[in-house]
């Protein structure tokens, strides 16, 4: 039994001395929703609190508590996922106990897990099979829809950068389902209940069907992030304090975000990154891994204007324009006259430009200015000489 921090620190110590203990590089205890059908799919897990490549007494004692309670751990694998039980539970609050009554707040969120456990009313009727401990040991390819939620939390709450996480694989670990809030519901079951759910009014409003939820079913954002719609980002998303997201043709997809305050009327696809200070038009498209970019991620620079309806195939640098309606793709031929080359190569003195190139000769230089020639309908590149600045009151 442990009473001071002294002895708690020492317990920590002690665990992971051992030769079988492994530092995780994420962890974290989530409630999950099963198949009303079949009860070993898992459709949604949420983390209260998510641990990535920090919190290592925790784990130690977590996992020493497992152990404890009968539990066979192996740090040589991935991931490992156990129930909790009230013996895990008992064993973690004997450990914890020094820190229990200071537990509040952004105070020992891992104990105030653990705690909020242990108290949960028994008349909620929810049994160990409701929640699971999740240890990912390796940034492998995820091989459980827990283990997929773990990732896709770590990176909406920016505890792991935008394209840094193996998720190989991860949609096919994830159940396409029906969403009513934050509630998944099995397409089967909606199927088999079809007629006895709408003869009795009961029939849900189903707000959207897909593998992931949205952002905001998870995710609270910062006090200066707006988000106008919700369902135009994708939870595993990752917003900058300070992004807008407007309503209408915006969208944010899972892997893809911003790096700053960014305002956003256009669309971000996967693994798109769009630098501070920039703006995506309305109706802007900056393709993603799955849309034309022969699986290269885009990243669009700070302070760029993308303006509406432009589509973007290809990185840019910092204080790049896309004019209205014109689209910038690898094979796009594009023409810079002798006087725009000379400026050009003095904000990027390692290119190597020519009159004639394509757009992917061009791709994360500096200072470009797209546009088209309304004389002959060339698409030309100069020096930008506009600066994009973002309304303060705004962001």
């Amino acid at each position: 039994m442990i009473f001071t921090k002294e002895e708690f620190k020492a317990q920590v110590e002690s665990i992971q001395s051992q030769n079988w203990y492994k530092n995780p590089v994420g962890f974290g205890i989530a409630r999950v929703n099963r198949g009303q059908l079949n009860q070993d799919k898992i459709l949604q897990a949420t983390f209260p609190v998510v641990n990535w490549n920090e919190n290592f007494g925790s784990a130690a004692i977590f996992m020493d508590a497992l152990i404890k309670s009968g539990v066979s751990i192996d740090t040589t694998q991935s991931e490992q996922i156990f129930d909790i039980s009230d013996e895990f539970l008992t064993n973690c609050i004997e450990s914890f106990r020094p820190f229990i009554p200071e537990a509040k707040g952004d105070a020992h969120k891992n104990v105030q897990v653990i705690s909020q456990l242990s108290t949960l009313p028994r008349d909620l009727g929810l049994g160990a099979e409701d929640f699971k401990i999740v240890f990912l040991f390796e940034d492998a390819a995820p091989q459980s829809a827990e283990a997929v939620y773990l990732k896709i939390y770590a990176l909406s709450l920016k505890k792991a950068p935008l394209r840094s996480l193996n998720l190989n694989g991860a949609f096919g670990k994830l159940e396409n389902v029906a969403w009513v809030g934050n509630t998944p519901i099995e397409l089967e079951f909606l199927r088999a209940n079809e007629i006895s759910l709408k003869l009795s009014g009961k029939y849900p409003v189903i707000d959207m069907v897909d593998k992931f939820p949205r952002f905001l079913s998870h995710v609270i954002p910062e006090n200066n992030t707006r988000i106008l719609d919700t369902s135009k980002v994708r939870f595993g998303a990752q917003l900058a304090a300070g992004t807008t997201i407007m309503p209408g043709a915006s969208y944010v997809n899972f892997n893809a975000g911003t790096l700053g305050a960014v305002m956003v009327e256009g669309r971000i696809s996967s693994s798109a990154v769009v630098g501070a200070g920039s703006d995506v038009g309305g109706g802007a498209s900056i393709l993603g891994v799955l849309s034309g970019t022969d699986g290269n991620p885009i990243t669009i620079g700070e302070n760029c204007l993308l303006g509406a309806n432009s589509v973007t195939g290809i990185p840019l640098g910092d204080g790049c324009i896309i004019d209205a309606g014109v689209a910038i793709l690898a094979g796009t031929k594009i023409f810079i006259n002798d006087a725009e080359i000379v400026k050009l190569s003095e904000v990027n003195p390692k290119s190597e430009l020519r009159n004639n190139v394509k757009g992917a000769e061009l791709a994360g230089l500096n200072g470009i200015h797209f546009r088209v020639d309304s004389t002959n309908g060339q698409i030309v590149a100069r020096r930008s000489t506009k600066d994009v600045k973002l309304n303060s009151d705004l962001h």
